[in-house]
This record gives C-alpha cells, structure tokens and sequence, in this order.
C-alpha cells in the first residue's frame, strides 16, 4: 500500500488551496497549491448540488481511493490537493476518472492551470 498523506480537515487549508492553480476535468477540479514544507496534503469537497448524501459519499469515496493510489507518486511534494466533485462525476468510469486525475497531476507538475473564470466569482448581494 502507498504511504499514506495528510488530510486536510480545516477551513483555512482548503481556502488556501482555492489560490493555488486549478485544473479542471469532466469529473472533478483539482486544486493545487504549495505548503511550505508540510508534506503531501489531501482534502475532499463534494457540495450538496452533487446528489444527496448516498451519492456524495459514494463520489467521495471514489476520491479516496484514487488519491490513495496516485498521490503518493504523482503528486507534488510539500503541496495541498484538493479535489472538488463535479455533476456527473458518479457517473464517470473510475478508469476514466483515473486517467483525468493523472492528466491533471501532470498539468500542475508544469504549473498549467486553468485561466480563471472570466470576471471572477460574482456573489449575491449580502440580505437585510
């Protein structure tokens, strides 16, 4: 079995790796983005647009045992990953939900991201 990774668990890890670079994938989006020397890091988020708890949990544990798999090897050193599901993700083939994150793990060895999102992240106004 590979050596196991960190587990990202609190809020300000995974806002942290929302600065890092972005690669998206029909299944998924991988965020990257270095640690300053805390080793290999991992975080999951499915959100509640995805399905109801059945499918997250299903979605997530697909996301496991992936990460189990590739990080060690093709993940970057002292860096967090964290990958977000996306609809229709529970429906992809794990084969080719593997050789999307294998994709993925490459472009951000070669520092390619995504172009962000033209005009940014619009958010509602705040209520009253």
């Amino acid at each position: 079995m590979a050596d196991a990774y960190t587990i990202l668990t609190r809020r300000s890890d995974f806002l942290a790796a929302n600065r890092g670079l972005r690669v998206a994938r029909p299944g998924f989006v991988l965020l990257a983005n270095r640690n300053d020397g805390l080793g290999q890091r991992a975080g999951i988020t499915v959100t509640k647009k995805i399905g109801n708890a059945v499918v997250r949990n299903r979605m997530k544990r697909r996301f496991r045992a992936l990460l189990r798999e590739l990080l060690h090897e093709h993940g970057l050193p002292d860096t967090d990953h964290v990958l977000i599901g996306r609809e229709g993700g529970i429906e992809r083939d794990f084969a080719a939900l593997r050789s999307e994150l294998l994709v993925a793990f490459g472009r951000v060895r070669d520092g390619k991201g995504d172009s962000p999102r033209p005009g940014g992240r619009r958010r509602p106004p705040p209520r009253k």
